[in-house]
């Protein structure tokens, strides 16, 4: 028996059949039970090994290891501290909540594995000792002899020796279009999974015919067994706003210990203050100074994007890619199923009168034929029924509507031409009833024809066959033009098979004989030679007419868009041409790619959109080239094969409808519709919410600004604090909660679909947020500590000032809001007041809490608050509105002097 690291490393597809029983000391009688029972134990099942996780314990910690958790554990740690368990419970509430969230979809994720594992087949037919019984699948070993037939689930990786018209669908892990036929003979070396002809690999589907071979490969060893394991070790990486909050948070809380214990110096060196009261006036620094509220806000923000990312048929799985689907650069996508419908079409017919465009795409039996930019019939073009007709009789798929939904049974290829024929208005069983078929070749690899024996009710009996265009031409003397039979024009078929080749079609030519009126059975001598060519259908898997609007759309975003494909390069060009991907003449193939350094590959990537028979190895690698490049991925797919690339990518996008579970499961987005174009409108809500979580941040972090400014003014000056500690918790909470959310609502601006992505290396604080949140911060500075001084300065109580002064700070929030719904454009518009109602009700709700905060005692007894009188409301409303109007004169200037220079 050969090594199992031996074996392992044989190409087998490169192998002929003897050279692979001899490698695997088998034959095709297959192995005794015996040997069998001994290879399990040296090879182990034919299962995929479950991957090594992490403990649901160490997942659920491993949430709290985030330097924002770690600044909000901080706060609750103060505020139980100041014994305010109210809001200790309030913060370690949305720390809970958030850790949560984060440990449910993590073990979402790592069902994609689970997803893989059912793939296998549970049952397969084995010859052992010297007959075919059915045994589990997980008992097959390497030299066992499997045969498979029509419905099969291939068990394992096996060399096929023995085929009849054996098709396999291998969409799961090449991305093909259509079933691929199987050979014996051997192939390439360097061949790709799409053109290993003499292999079945594991989890593909049997459409049709039957065939014998030999395992070769078995559980992780298997092809499916290496996306597998490439998938356990795929490292998804941490989203844009994530990295930018972690870097933020950290940058926040070195800040503000900085100015905590420089102020706790400062006020014990210069003013004497006891230590024990600078202490508290350190801890209301922090307490300022930490947005509390941030995360409960980002988190709610990217919810409700999600909400409406759902109602747009996208559906997302984890949280943060919201805002990563803002800034995508690039979008890599699969061919089959995304940008194309996974329905072959005929598109276009070629007879002795020229070439036909058909319209229409899929399977539903609508569209006409077009000859010269002019529509034609069947009545007058009379040759059209006819090829029409025999692509109709020469064939054995089945059309059904079914619930609206057009389906088919049999072959896609064979499905295209049944539909194509129903757009000529023939109808399938009418036909059949016309002109019986009496007898029958079916198609096989050998011969690449497939003929029928048929007769009418007049007694004439004759042939219609199809097959591959050069094998029919070759068994052609005439072409049928007109009403009548001519010489059959070779150079002219050349040269209508060479055009409609150039479009990536899928060519089938079909041909007629007459034969004798007795003829009861159809050999091969009847066909070889004399028959009448009627025309070529030219097919194709058309795109989406909305993928190609969406695809135009992206890119006018500023975004790439590139097709990754398992199809053959001639098709990928053209499917590219049509949706606007690429030069539509050069496509790079996976063979060139596995020729390419890290350098070339990088260089790659950025010249070309278009990459044609790609393995999932190299589909990861192009992600990972492109994420090196500092682009931030968009991976589209549906199958197998695109699970490694989906979940390495900042954003994988399954298919929902025709996506295999694996791919769903290693994604973070779902489309419920598998419309390409639901991309762009989730890539127009991501912006949407970045920008309202950026206004969020504008709007929450001039509050801590302005109050920890304001508790440093009072010391600085010697004076009591204007705000508790427990006073500022209460406004940063009910603000965060009322006003900041009201702009997770906001809806998308003029134009956010015709800016470029946003660089995703660009800080969270870009300069003029920084200058934004500092000139606001003064303002409130400014007013609140004016007030709170006017207010002790003509007599007021202490407990009525700091209630003046928290009045202050909120009304001047409130204001602020209005300001704060556009980085840019005048707040001071119809639509900039009310055009978002949640704005309103939060303003709302603010002011019904602020009156009981003032008004009623237990709220007076819990905060040390007093009752304002109408007076000091209306200084708190004239100072407060200064807001406003500062904010919309800086807005002016900045909009007519340095609009250049503002970086969104």
């Amino acid at each position: 028996m050969t090594g199992e690291r031996s074996v392992a490393a044989v190409l087998w597809h490169g192998q002929d059949v003897e050279a692979v029983f001899t490698l695997l000391d088998a034959s095709a009688d297959g192995l005794s039970e015996q040997a069998a029972q001994q290879r399990l134990q040296h090879y182990g099942a034919n299962h995929l090994k479950p991957a090594k996780r992490r403990s649901a314990v160490v997942r659920l910690l491993a949430q709290f290891h985030n330097v924002l958790i770690h600044v909000l554990l901080v706060a609750a740690l103060v505020t139980a501290f100041l014994g305010h368990w109210l809001d200790c419970s309030v913060i370690a509430g949305v720390v809970l909540i958030n850790a949560w969230i984060g440990f449910i979809q993590e073990g979402k994720a790592e069902k994609a594995l689970d997803a893989i594992r059912q793939l296998l087949s549970g049952q397969a037919m084995v010859r052992r000792n010297g007959r075919l019984i059915s045994v589990p699948a997980g008992q097959l070993v390497p030299g066992d002899v499997v045969q498979l037939q029509s419905g099969d689930k291939v068990p394992a990786d096996m060399r096929m020796f023995r085929v009849r018209e054996l098709h396999i669908d291998e969409a799961m892990l090449t991305g093909e279009s259509v079933p691929v036929e199987k050979t014996v003979a051997a192939v390439a070396e360097h061949a790709v999974i799409g053109d290993r002809s003499c292999m079945a690999y594991s989890g593909t589907l049997v459409s049709c015919g039957q065939g014998m071979g030999v395992v070769v490969a078995t559980g992780d060893r298997t092809e499916i067994g290496c996306i597998s394991g490439m998938l356990g070790e795929v490292e998804q990486l941490a989203t844009p706003l994530l990295r930018q909050m972690d870097l933020f948070a950290a940058r926040l809380t070195l800040a503000i210990t900085a100015i905590a214990v420089a102020t706790f110096a400062y006020g014990i060196g210069f003013h004497g203050y006891a230590a024990s009261d600078m202490f508290l006036a350190g801890v209301g620094l922090a307490v300022a100074g930490i947005p509390e509220g941030l995360p409960a806000i980002m988190t709610i923000t990217l919810a409700i994007g999600v909400q409406c990312m759902a109602a747009k048929h996208a559906i997302i799985r984890r949280l943060p890619a919201v805002e990563t689907l803002g800034s995508v650069s690039v979008i890599c996508s699969d061919k089959t199923g995304t940008l194309t419908r996974n329905e072959m079409t005929v598109q276009s017919i070629a007879t002795a009168a020229g070439i036909c465009d058909v319209s229409g795409s899929g399977y539903a039996p609508h569209g006409s034929f077009m000859l010269k930019g002019e529509e034609v019939t069947v009545e007058s073009l009379p040759l059209l029924r006819e090829l029409a007709q025999a692509a109709l009789l020469c064939n054995d798929a089945v059309l059904d509507e079914v619930n609206g939904e057009w389906c088919i049974q049999g072959d896609p290829t064979e499905a295209a031409l049944v539909t194509m024929a129903r757009k000529a208005g023939l109808e399938h069983d009418y036909t059949a009833a016309q002109f019986p078929r009496i007898d029958v070749i079916p198609f096989e690899s050998q011969h690449r024809f497939m003929a029928t024996l048929h007769h009418d009710h007049a007694g004439h009996r004759f042939v219609y066959l199809k097959g591959a265009p050069e094998r029919v031409l070759d068994m052609c003397a005439l072409q049928r033009v007109g009403g009548e039979d001519q010489l059959l024009d070779r150079d002219f078929w050349d040269a209508s098979l060479a055009t409609m080749a150039r479009d990536g079609q899928r060519l089938l030519a079909m041909a007629f004989v007459q034969v004798r009126p007795d003829q009861v059975s159809l050999t091969f001598r009847d066909v070889e030679c004399g028959l009448t060519l009627l025309g070529v259908a030219g097919m194709i898997d058309p795109p989406r007419d909305e993928a190609i609007r969406a695809v135009r759309s992206c890119q006018q975003a500023g975004i790439r868009v590139k097709m990754i494909t398992g199809d053959h390069a001639v098709t990928a060009c053209a499917i590219g041409a049509r949706m606007g991907i690429g030069d539509g003449m050069t496509a790079i193939t996976g063979s060139a790619l596995d020729d390419m350094d890290a350098e070339q590959l990088r260089d790659a990537v950025l010249r070309s959109d278009v990459f044609a028979r790609v393995s999932p190895e190299q589909k990861l690698q192009l992600v990972s080239a492109l994420q090196a490049t500092g682009a931030v991925v968009c991976m589209t797919g549906d199958g197998v094969n695109d699970a490694p690339a989906l979940k390495r990518a900042d954003v994988g996008v399954a298919m929902g409808l025709k996506g295999t579970e694996v791919a769903r499961e290693s994604a973070e987005m779902v489309l419920a519709d598998d419309n390409f174009a639901s991309i762009a409108h989730a890539v127009e809500e991501g912006r949407t919410v970045y920008d309202n979580l950026k206004k969020s941040i504008l709007f929450i972090l001039p509050t801590n600004g302005g109050e920890a400014l304001t508790l440093i003014a009072a010391i600085v000056m010697g004076r009591m604090l204007p705000i508790t500690p427990v006073q500022i918790l209460w406004v940063n909470m009910i603000t965060a909660v009322t006003l900041a959310l009201a702009l997770a609502f906001e809806p998308a601006e003029r134009g956010v679909m015709q800016r470029p992505p946003r660089d995703p290396l660009e800080p969270l604080l870009s300069g003029f947020l920084v200058w934004r949140i500092l000139f606001v911060s003064l303002i409130l500075v400014a007013g609140t500590f004016g007030l709170f001084v006017w207010e002790r300065g003509h007599g007021a109580p202490i407990e009525l000032a700091r209630t003046v002064a928290v009045n202050t700070l909120v009304m001047f929030e409130i204001f602020y809001l209005f300001s704060a719904r556009y980085l840019l454009a005048s707040s001071l518009t119809r639509e900039g007041i009310t055009g978002n109602r949640y704005a309103l009700y939060a303003v709302a709700i603010l002011l019904l809490f602020q009156f009981a905060f003032t008004y009623l005692p237990p709220m007076q007894a819990l905060f040390d608050t007093a009752a304002m009188d109408a007076s000091a409301w209306l200084r708190v409303l004239v100072v407060a509105s200064s807001v406003f109007v500062l904010v919309e004169l800086e807005k002016l200037a900045l909009r007519r002097f340095s609009r250049p220079v503002i970086r969104r």
